[in-house]
């Protein structure tokens, strides 16, 4: 297996592990973490939800005019900011504002790796299958080790673990540049 598909495997683990962990886990963390009500708990995952959508549907302007790997960068540092915010923040606008950057900076993270796995050479689906299962596997193991960690040391603090994969995620993100060989 070629090694860049191992680092975009990583990549999209630590993306597909941020959009996980608050599918699964951020109306508990609002509420038994921040102890807010259960609707505002509704409210912030929803939140989440619009915001990841809103850049996953404004994607394509932003990657024709800067680039994958700028985009990439952007919104890691993006997701990395809002859950800096939803981890140590304690007012709920605040908390609302690091929600929306969490899920603009973790919305193109798997579409993005996928996309990378399939441009061109003679191994795209196998390379797409490849970054697939590890993005997947984010998806199915992060949520029980998220409350693994949430048990142990307070849900808030388990999702520092997500932030570790998500700057990793931003170490690793000059895998998303685009090939110019043609």
């Amino acid at each position: 297996m070629e090694k860049k598909v191992l680092l975009l495997g990583l990549f999209v683990l630590g993306m597909a592990f941020a959009e996980g962990s608050a599918n699964d886990w951020l109306p508990i963390v609002m509420v038994d973490g921040h102890q807010q009500s259960v609707v505002t708990g509704s409210i912030m995952y929803t939140i989440f939800v619009l915001a990841m959508t809103l850049a996953r549907m404004c994607s394509s302007y932003f990657l024709d005019r800067f680039g994958r790997v700028a985009v990439v960068r952007a919104t890691i540092m993006m997701a990395s900011i809002g859950m800096t915010i939803v981890i140590f923040g304690s007012n709920s606008y605040f908390l609302a504002f690091g929600v929306v950057l969490w899920g603009i900076g973790a919305a193109l993270g798997f579409p993005i790796g996928l996309s990378v796995a399939g441009d061109g050479g003679e191994n795209a689906t196998s390379n797409v299958a490849t970054v697939s299962i590890i993005g997947f596997t984010a998806f199915l193991v992060g949520p029980p080790f998220l409350g693994i960690l949430g048990e142990a040391f307070g849900i808030r603090n388990a999702l520092l673990a997500v932030l570790l994969f998500v700057i990793l995620s931003g170490i690793v993100s000059s895998v998303t540049r685009e090939n110019t060989s043609s």
